[in-house]
């Protein structure tokens, strides 16, 4: 069985992350993904929200391959996920050939770390090229409506989390 991880924040999913990990789908006969505990970052969501909306996320949008993605979170080092997993395979995800310098320096340091792990990079669809999950956060933050970009029930919970981050600023 072709196992491959695809780690990240996924602070929140974006339909550009889904659609790499359709694409994923088309070649690994299993595909984790591992959403990322970076204590370098303040998430928007936490970590157990994020796994639930990714879940029900790719249960909207892969509904027909969704019993081949586990959700899971993880720390720590990627390659030791893999090992961790039975995975031998990184998915990750290009928009643009800016992402590509540090994908690669990524990839190279993965591969010195063990050697029997490669990383594959998929493009995302030029329909999703612009976005980002950093994006979405601030469209949800400043009000915006992020329907076009994430799955349903992913929007329907940044209204609620951008709703309760508006009602605590207006109590301070």
């Amino acid at each position: 069985m072709r196992v491959a991880v695809y780690p990240g924040s996924f602070d929140p999913i974006t339909l550009g992350h889904v659609d790499v990990l359709r694409r994923a789908l088309g070649v690994f006969d299993r595909v984790v993904v591992g959403v990322l505990v970076n204590p370098k970052k303040v998430p928007m969501l936490d970590i157990d929200t994020r796994v639930a909306v990714i879940r029900s996320g790719v249960g909207e949008a892969l509904a027909d391959q969704a019993a081949r993605v586990d959700v899971r979170p993880f720390a720590g080092l990627t390659v030791d996920a893999c090992r961790e997993l039975g995975a031998r395979f990184i998915v990750r995800g290009l928009r643009a050939v800016s992402d590509f310098e540090a994908e690669l320096q990524m990839a190279h340091m993965n591969h010195r770390l063990a050697p029997e792990i490669d990383t594959v990079f998929f493009m995302t669809a030029l329909e999703y090229s612009y976005l980002s999950s950093s994006l979405v956060r601030e469209i949800v933050r400043f009000g915006g409506d992020p329907a076009e970009m994430v799955p349903p029930s992913v929007a329907e919970r940044l209204a609620a989390v951008a709703a309760a981050e508006g009602a605590l600023a207006r109590v301070r």
